[in-house]
């Protein structure tokens, strides 16, 4: 990819690592000091994303593993060349909840699928964009679970999955960030939103 002007960070972590939380005070402070945001996620940061979106995380019934990582893998390559590149060309900021490091946790781990093959499918599907950073919010399954349970909202085909599985996402999150420490933030999610927000907020200082 060529340089661009703007800076793209994305927020990764298992379900109920509290990314929304801090994708919202992000945000403000950015704003705050004159920065255009656009917030996105994938899937879903696009109107054909969003109808894709409703498929691998609210179709009733099974979907094939692979075929769940492809239709991941299109909602990836129309957003990065839709929303992401053009914001970035602008000079702006985008900060995206989930990225390529989500397939590779939930698809190539969480579904047993080589996580290599579906690292290349989604660099191939994106012409091989990745963040300027990458802020993984790490947090026991067990412990997220709660924080689900506690929300008292419906859960999608990935959330309900079993325990197992979500202990496989955050090893291969883990994994992903050991491999990349240069573009990953690794911060505690069971720390107080305030420090995480200080630390996430300390780190963006650096890029901008």
């Amino acid at each position: 990819m060529t340089e661009r002007p703007g800076l793209w960070i994305t927020l990764e972590g298992g379900d109920g690592s509290g990314k929304t939380t801090q994708a919202q005070l992000l945000e403000a402070w950015l704003g705050e000091t004159g920065r255009t945001v656009v917030r996105t996620r994938e899937p879903g940061g696009s109107e054909v994303g969003q109808l894709i979106r409703d498929i691998v995380l609210h179709h009733r019934g099974d979907i094939a593993p692979r075929a769940e990582a492809l239709l991941y893998a299109a909602d990836r390559a129309h957003h990065v060349a839709t929303v992401v590149m053009p914001a970035l060309e602008r000079g702006e900021v985008v900060l995206q909840d989930r990225y390529l490091d989500s397939s590779v946790a939930y698809q190539g781990a969480g579904r047993v699928l080589d996580a290599d093959e579906v690292r290349a499918l989604s660099l191939w599907a994106a012409e091989g964009a990745l963040p300027d950073l990458t802020v993984l919010l790490d947090l026991d399954p067990a412990a997220a679970r709660l924080r689900l349970d506690a929300a008292d909202k419906p859960f999608d085909r990935l959330e309900a999955e079993k325990l197992d599985f979500h202990v496989r996402v955050r090893d291969a999150f883990r994994k992903l960030a050991d491999a990349e420490p240069e573009r990953f933030l690794v911060l505690d999610a069971a720390a107080s939103v305030e420090d995480i927000s200080a630390a996430i907020r300390s780190r963006v200082a650096d890029l901008i």
